[in-house]
């Protein structure tokens, strides 16, 4: 991936109005998708979602037209989830999905996901022959040969009756008091229905998207505001999408966020005790390790990969495996979706719930987490060079030598945003804090006398 000049780790992502977030550049990226595919011998026909960003209607035009210009047929969905687009690219044979979203970022930043027929994150070979396009003159297909343009009147009821499907019949949350958090993002059509016509009584905020509200002090990332709502309206729970709907964190009735490292630690152990677990949990380097000792008593093999869902995905392939996730509420259900799908995962957390009959906060008492700080450092660029810099790698050692026996240190750049990220994790506390202090100081100075050079 480091060799990429523009898919990182989640796509292409970045600024409105930068290149490569601009209309000019997604006209050439459309082209140079549907010639790609059609190379490979396929009649095109690409799905494209996006989520509530104001920008998505200019992007999803631009990509439109040089998809067309290709030969590629198009089939337009409006505004869906991240993983409704993977199911619906699925569902309606199509030859490629686009997602026009920047996940959990800002409305001014935006970017683009791609799915394979499979409804999976597009290989790294068949990222690398589009980057390779993308160097081609922009050329258009002979008339007859342009491609159709067609809009999906139905797609959110697919998509609805798809998640629906993923929980036994049997499943009913009568006398469930849940609020849901849409982030103002794809998910505020589809989460209040799905959830309500299995019976819960659903309040939902952050449904009032407006172009420019999404994530803004709503969602996963911004839980505070779900957790006031939970507290204050008395229900069983609430459940925090992000903007475009492939991310889940919980609440509990007492207003306590529960993360993505919990609700699998809640999956896994149901699915484990059950028989529907296959293969090992997959986590990543930033899962608590309080997640991998639960496992480990439970007798439940736990594997690392590296940060970033594709990566998840990569490592439950290679071991056939059906339940990962990330800390941050990417989790994979592979057994019911073929990527992470927000709406999905909080479903099977339902239905643990419902058969057990516990509530969300006794389901984790099993989970002891352990102290975990990441300290996000904002750089103006080159953040795997800064990881990399001598003092940055000294200052590492010394911690880690520090930790050494009792916790664990990541030291990474972000794959879809400009930041170095310092995680310091260790039963104590204090500890904690001052370690990730001192590393995040170490890479702010190395940062400084960058730029001053």
């Amino acid at each position: 991936m480091s060799t990429r000049r523009y898919f990182g780790t989640d796509g292409i992502r970045g600024r409105v109005g930068e290149w490569p977030i601009t209309a000019e550049f997604m006209l050439k990226l459309g082209r140079a998708v549907g010639s790609v595919l059609a190379a490979r011998g396929q009649a095109v026909n690409v799905v494209i979602g996006k989520d509530t960003r104001v920008s998505g209607y200019m992007f999803e035009s631009a990509l439109e037209a040089g998809l067309v210009a290709a030969g590629a047929g198009v089939s337009l969905l409006g505004p869906m989830p991240t993983p409704a687009v993977a199911y619906l690219t699925r569902s309606l044979r199509a030859s490629a999905g686009i997602v026009i979203s920047a996940s959990h970022n800002p409305h001014h930043d935006n970017g683009i996901k791609f799915f394979s027929a499979e409804g999976e994150k597009l290989d790294d070979d068949v990222e690398a022959a589009i980057e390779a396009e993308l160097d081609a003159p922009f050329t258009t297909v002979a008339s007859e040969s342009i491609g159709k343009v067609v809009r999906v009147r139905d797609a959110v009821v697919r998509y609805a009756e798809f998640c629906k499907g993923t929980v036994p019949p049997t499943l009913n949350l009568r006398g469930l008091a849940i609020v849901l958090d849409c982030a103002h993002g794809a998910t505020y059509q589809i989460a209040p229905t799905v959830f309500s016509e299995l019976g819960a009584k659903v309040t939902a905020i952050g449904a009032q998207p407006d172009g420019l509200n999404i994530n803004r002090d709503v969602g996963s990332t911004h839980p505070e505001a779900l957790q006031r709502a939970v507290v204050a309206s008395g229900a069983d729970l609430g459940i925090a999408f992000d903007g475009d709907g492939d991310r889940v964190q919980m609440v509990d009735r007492h207003g306590a966020l529960v993360d993505g490292d919990q609700l699998l630690y809640v999956l896994a152990a149901d699915w484990h005790a059950s028989g529907r677990l296959r293969g090992p949990l997959v986590g990543t380097l930033m899962s608590n390790y309080g997640l991998e000792r639960a496992m480990n008593e439970l007798g439940v093999p736990f594997i690392r990969a590296n940060v970033g869902d594709r990566y998840v995905l990569q490592q439950l392939k290679q071991h056939q495996g059906v339940l990962g996730g990330e800390t941050s509420g990417h989790i994979l259900t592979l057994d019911r979706a073929s990527s992470g799908d927000a709406i999905v995962s909080a479903l099977q957390v339902l239905d643990v719930l419902r058969r057990s009959g516990r509530s969300l906060d006794e389901a984790v008492a099993g989970m002891r987490k352990v102290a975990q700080t990441t300290v996000n450092v904002r750089v103006s660029g080159g953040a795997a060079a800064l990881v990399a810099d001598a003092g940055v790698q000294a200052a590492y050692e010394r911690v880690r030598a520090e930790l050494e026996g009792q916790g664990r240190v990541v030291l990474r750049p972000s794959g879809t945003e400009p930041l170095v990220r310092v995680t310091i994790e260790a039963g104590d506390a204090a500890l904690v804090e001052r370690l990730a202090a001192e590393l995040a100081d170490a890479v702010k100075s190395a940062a400084s006398t960058t730029t001053t050079a």
